[in-house]
């Protein structure tokens, strides 16, 4: 299934969760925010977000500074 991760196109499996998302990218316990379709989606529903075909989906990574 085709997907926009960060606008560039990319290929996951049927009924990818977000968490599979995540931790195929190597993101899991990292501090990330994730956006699909311009819709923040809580951490803690990740496991429950199934993605669908070509969903937009933008992560950020938390940087802190001071």
């Amino acid at each position: 299934m085709n997907i926009y991760l960060n606008g560039e196109a990319r290929q996951v499996p049927e009924r990818c969760t977000a968490q599979q998302l995540v931790d195929e990218l190597g993101l899991a316990g990292k501090r990330i925010a994730m956006e699909v379709n311009r819709e923040i989606i809580p951490r803690s529903g990740y496991g429950e977000h199934v993605l669908q075909p070509e969903d937009s989906i933008e992560i950020v990574h938390a940087i802190g500074g001071g």
